[in-house]
């Protein structure tokens, strides 16, 4: 019994110590334990636990034994339902110690750390971009191969990964799933929605060096930015032709494509621009009035 009282005393003192005696042949990572070792050889050999198994049967069966109690969503793992759970209370307990930023898991903190310290773990073999996410590097290798796997029943438009043609699918299906907690409004996507968010609070946190002028986001600071240094770094690849934002070199590629996206429930004329769209429903509301 007091060997065990010493010995987790020993393991607890190392996190005040940042002491991390159990290094990885493969990779050189460092942990406390032992026992996290053998975990972290795993993801080297690929073997699987017992209980990776049975959560990964879960897709199959589609089983999902932990539920919500305030709103009833069913998930496969108790960590999801956690995590899940904190939507609901609001809770963010990981911060960053440099900005001050709250994330509901660690793992979101480590990979908003990177911002700051500017790392990017994940390079592309063929021309030695990098990532700071492995989902990204593995998005980008698509180019180099031109595969696009994944395509739209409704129109036949290709995509390099499923997440792209889900948020694709929403242009058709007209789901919006991300609505604001203040005004109501909803978005296909919750990028749109937090920048949204800022329209409420009025905070701006980006301003330029050279005019004064704020933004809420980082990005509409960068676009901004173009005006003063002339930038125009997105080329269109059929006639060279280049623009300052790369929503204006998509809407541009469309006059040598064909393509028209944006279609009318009502007539079913389609645009190569939501503006026009917008524009011409306008057309079947002033007859209906």
């Amino acid at each position: 019994m007091e060997d065990q009282v010493k010995s987790s005393l020993t393991r607890h003192s190392m996190i005040h110590t940042n002491e991390k005696p159990f290094s990885c042949v493969t990779c050189k990572k460092k942990f406390t334990r032992k026992s996290y070792l053998r975990l972290h050889m795993r993801t080297h050999t690929g073997e699987k636990t017992k209980s990776q198994l049975l959560i990964h049967i879960r897709t199959h069966t589609g089983e999902k034994p932990f539920s919500c109690m305030t709103c009833g969503k069913g998930f496969a793992r108790r960590a999801s339902l956690t995590y899940h759970m904190m939507t609901h209370t609001g809770e963010k307990p990981f911060s960053c110690g440099t900005c001050g930023k709250c994330f509901l898991t660690k793992f979101q903190l480590l990979l908003h750390m990177r911002i700051h310290t500017g790392e990017k773990p994940f390079s592309c073999v063929s021309c030695g971009k990098s990532f700071l996410l492995k989902m990204h590097l593995l998005n980008h290798m698509t180019i180099h191969v031109g595969e696009k796997p994944f395509s739209c029943g409704t129109c036949g438009k290709s995509f390099i990964n499923k997440g792209h043609l889900n948020v694709h699918m929403r242009i058709h299906t007209g789901e919006k799933p991300f609505s604001c907690g203040t005004c109501g409004k909803s978005f296909t996507l919750k990028q749109t929605l937090d920048h949204h968010m800022k329209i409420h609070t009025d905070q701006k946190s980006f301003s330029c060096g050279t005019c004064g002028k704020s933004f809420r986001l980082k990005m509409y600071l960068l676009n901004h930015m173009r005006i003063h240094t002339g930038e125009k770094p997105f080329s269109c690849g059929t006639c060279g032709k280049s623009f300052g934002r790369k929503m204006h070199l998509l809407n541009h590629v469309r006059i040598h494509t064909g393509e028209k996206p944006f279609s009318c429930g009502t007539c079913g004329k389609s645009y190569s621009h939501r503006s026009s769209l917008t524009h011409h429903m306008k057309t079947h509301s002033d007859k209906k009035s």
